[in-house]
């Protein structure tokens, strides 16, 4: 059985290769830390919306906002990640943007979503093996 068929597994595959993506840049920001006139980058962030209508085999679930209370739907159109320039609240002499300190804060962030992620696949497993377990066996 391929679980990448189910769409919890492959959305959740989805975001920790999104995450594990995202710390890969944010440590190239923080080898970069002393190159001038570097501007550190940042993927786009993640979303489950995105990943819906990225997928061939479930692009014909139509999230809809029916009434005012509903919260807006992101753009549906705009790329899953994507590496974007992200600066930093400083800029040095030298011309570079990275902070390390926010850079930090960003890789801590990305680390602890990524734990969360494998958190939930890891349960989510564990349950359907028990819904496919034969009782009292």
């Amino acid at each position: 059985m391929d679980l990448n068929a189910i769409p919890l597994f492959a959305m959740l595959k989805g975001k920790m290769s999104h995450t594990a993506e995202r710390q890969r840049v944010l440590s190239l920001n923080v080898a970069n830390a002393d190159v001038p006139n570097y501007a550190p980058r940042d993927l786009k962030p993640f979303t489950f919306e995105q990943q819906l209508h990225a997928q061939q085999s479930v692009s014909a679930v139509a999230v809809a906002r029916t009434s005012i209370g509903h919260m807006e739907i992101a753009d549906a159109q705009s790329p899953v990640g994507g590496d974007m320039k992200s600066p930093d609240s400083e800029l040095r002499l030298d011309g570079n943007h990275v902070v390390l300190e926010e850079q930090m804060v960003k890789m801590n962030q990305a680390q602890g979503d990524y734990a969360a992620a494998v958190s939930f696949y890891e349960q989510s497993l564990s349950m359907l093996k028990m819904a496919a377990t034969k009782p009292g066996g």
